[in-house]
C-alpha cells in the first residue's frame, strides 16, 4: 500500500513511518524542511514537501496514496500557545485529506486524544465532550467522512506517549523538577495518566490502516492509569530529588502551565481496541521506560 503520512518526522509520526515500511508499505512523508526531508529519505520513505494549512498540497498527496495516516498537530503548550488556532488548523487538514479520498474506500487513520471521563477509566465508546478553550476538532472532521466513503478511523493517544527521543509531556515534568529542585505532585498524587510507548501506539497505526473498520474509535493505551506520585517518585530517585507532594493552591507556582494537567486524573481503557484489531501492548510500560534511563541523559531534538 502506498501510504501518505503527516507528522512523519514527528516523535509519534516518525515510528509509524518505520512501522509501516517494516510491514513492506510504500511511505510518502509529509516534510515542510530541508532536515525534515532528510530524516525521510534516510528511513527510506519518499517526501512530500508542504505543510498543514498548505491544503491543495495535502490534497494531491492523499489523492495520489493508497491510504493516509495524519498524526501531524501544532502542539504549543506555552502561555502563548493558541489551540483553538490549532485545532482549527488540523480540522482543515483533515478536511482536506477527507475530500481527496472521498467515495474511495480508501483508508483515512487520523490521531486525536483521550476523553477525560471522571471517576472511571474512559472507554472507546465515551464521546469526546466540547471544551471552546480546547476543541476537539480532530474527530467530528474524520468521523464524517466514514459516510462519504472513506474507511476513516480516529486512534485516541495518552496523555504521554513515551519512549526515546521523547519531548513532550514527560521531559517538560523533568525539567520542571530540575529548575525547581524538587519533584513534586499535586494532592496525594493519587491521579492517574494513562500511557502507551510510541512504538506499541505506531503499530496501532498500521493496523488501523490495514483492518480498522469506518468509523472506529481506538484507544492507543498501554498503561490504564500510572499514579503520579510513581511518575514523581522515578523522576526523583534518577534526578536525586526530594519528592515532595504540593497543594493545588500551590501548584500553579510549581508547574506553570502545566499545573492542571499534572493534576488531572485521566485513566483510560484500550480492552475494545485489542479485541477489535488483536493489538496488544508489548513495549515498556512509562515507569519501566523511566527507569531505563534515556530520559534523564538524552536531549532529544525535534524535526520539523
Amino acid at each position: 500500500m502506498r501510504v501518505f503520512v503527516t507528522g512523519a518526522t514527528g516523535f509519534i509520526g516518525s515510528a509509524v513511518v518505520r512501522e509501516l515500511l517494516s510491514a513492506g508499505h510504500e511511505v510518502v512523508g509529509l516534510a515542510r524542511s530541508d532536515e525534515g526531508a532528510a530524516s525521510l529519505t534516510a528511513a527510506g520513505a519518499g517526501v512530500h514537501r508542504g505543510s498543514l494549512t498548505d491544503l491543495g498540497s495535502l490534497s494531491s498527496a492523499a489523492a495520489a496514496a493508497d491510504g493516509v495516516v495524519h498524526t501531524a498537530y501544532i502542539h504549543d503548550f506555552s502561555p502563548t500557545g493558541d489551540p483553538v488556532a490549532a485545532a482549527q488548523v488540523d480540522g482543515r487538514a483533515i478536511e482536506a485529506l477527507g475530500e481527496a479520498l472521498a467515495g474511495s474506500g480508501r483508508p483515512l487513520v487520523v490521531a486525536s486524544g483521550l476523553v477525560v471521563v471522571p471517576g472511571r477509566l474512559a472507554t472507546e465508546e465515551d464521546d469526546a465532550p466540547d471544551n471552546p478553550l480546547h476543541p476537539r476538532v480532530s474527530e467530528p472532521a474524520a468521523l464524517r467522512f466514514a459516510e462519504r466513503g472513506v474507511r476513516v478511523s480516529v486512534v485516541r493517544l495518552t496523555p504521554s506517549v513515551h519512549g526515546e527521543g521523547d519531548y513532550a509531556f514527560i521531559p517538560a515534568v523533568i525539567g520542571i523538577a530540575r529548575a525547581k529542585g524538587l519533584s513534586a505532585y499535586v494532592g496525594d498524587g493519587s491521579n492517574r495518566w494513562a500511557a502507551v510507548h510510541r512504538l506499541d501506539a505506531a503499530h496501532l497505526f498500521r493496523l488501523a490502516l490495514e483492518a480498522a473498520p469506518a468509523g472506529a474509535r481506538l484507544h492507543a493505551v498501554g498503561d490504564e492509569g500510572v499514579p503520579f506520585r510513581d511518575i514523581a517518585g522515578v523522576i526523583g530517585q534518577h534526578l536525586h530529588l526530594p519528592v515532595i507532594g504540593v497543594s493545588r493552591d500551590e501548584a500553579q507556582a510549581h508547574f506553570g502551565s502545566f499545573a492542571n494537567f499534572v493534576s488531572a486524573d485521566m485513566p483510560a481503557s484500550s480492552t475494545l481496541t485489542q479485541k477489535e484489531l488483536g493489538w496488544h501492548p508489548v513495549q515498556p510500560g512509562l515507569i519501566a521506560d523511566l527507569d531505563e534511563g534515556h530520559y534523564f541523559t538524552n536531549q532529544p531534538t525535534r524535526h520539523v
